[in-house]
């Protein structure tokens, strides 16, 4: 099986011209076999949470925590289905037409792909200058955690860490996203001086036939990934045992309950409401 496809340029040169579309069986292949490896996972593993009586104690401990827990704003939100339609919009133009289902998606494509761009580059600011930039990333610092997990999901009783805001599993996950969804965006907008949009003038020449070649491939190579990856977040956001976080992701907060069964509050503090004035003020020196 071929995984790309090549041409031979005006002066006879063998060069890359795209990722090869039967690769799409290998797709459903490792499709398959995530969801076996993931059933299996389902039925062996001791999905370990923390305990009632761990959990009790601890809301006894937190008394003053409010009964909701915000865990996304707003904007979070808003970027992340954008995100979301964005990508599906760029799935279903690029693969149904190689499917058989034809139709004029090459504007709808790129329109959406600038969605896409326009996006990550928002999150970037955003995540920068409002939120807990590396709240996200994994480093030497989550090894204790993630062998606390791995013990757990084994069906032993640690007293490892329990995740800050984002398990370990997310931020992996995050940061595998990260890579496919900058780079499909990226080779996707030089793409557009190849092809040309209203604002764009085509210019083929900016890059050679053979570097031309590698940005397709690059391209058809991610947009595999990206749907193998947003294949997967579905099936995890739609699991019972998931249900909590992706609720989350629509309104916004997660139950005391939930924060404390799944999170550890000194690795996650939450951010008290500040007291109500009680409009009584205590009396000035001089005043009657």
């Amino acid at each position: 099986m071929d995984f790309v496809t090549t041409a031979t340029d005006p002066w006879g040169r063998t060069v890359l011209t795209h990722v090869a579309w039967n690769i799409l069986w290998v797709s459903v292949f490792v499709f398959v076999a995530f969801l076996v490896a993931h059933a299996s996972y389902i039925m062996l593993s001791a999905h370990r949470v923390r305990g009632k009586a761990d959990t009790d104690a601890l809301e006894t401990k937190h008394q003053n925590l409010p009964g909701r827990v915000k865990r996304h704003s707003f904007m979070a939100r808003l970027f992340h289905w954008v995100m979301a339609g964005a990508v599906f919009t760029l799935l279903g133009t690029a693969f149904f037409p190689i499917m058989g289902w034809q139709f004029n998606w090459i504007d709808i494509h790129w329109v959406a792909g600038l969605v896409l761009t326009g996006s990550i580059v928002y999150h970037i600011i955003h995540a920068t200058f409002w939120l807990d930039f590396w709240s996200i990333w994994v480093g030497p610092k989550d090894i204790p955690e993630f062998k606390a997990e791995i013990l757990r999901e084994r069906g032993h009783d640690v007293p490892g860490p329990h995740p800050a805001k984002y398990p370990i599993g997310n931020r992996l996950y995050h940061l595998v996203l990260t890579f496919v969804g900058c780079t499909v965006s990226l080779t996707g907008l030089v793409m557009l001086w190849r092809m040309g949009t209203p604002f764009i003038t085509p210019n083929p020449y900016i890059l050679g036939e053979g570097t031309w070649g590698w940005v397709y491939v690059l391209h058809g190579l991610v947009g595999l990934s990206l749907a193998g990856l947003t294949t997967a977040h579905v099936i995890f956001g739609a699991r019972p045992r998931n249900w909590w976080l992706t609720k989350s992701m629509i309104v916004g907060w997660v139950t005391r309950r939930e924060y404390l069964e799944h999170h550890e509050p000194s690795r996650w503090p939450i951010k008290l409401p500040a007291p109500k004035e009680t409009g009584v003020r205590s009396q000035e020196p001089g005043e009657a």
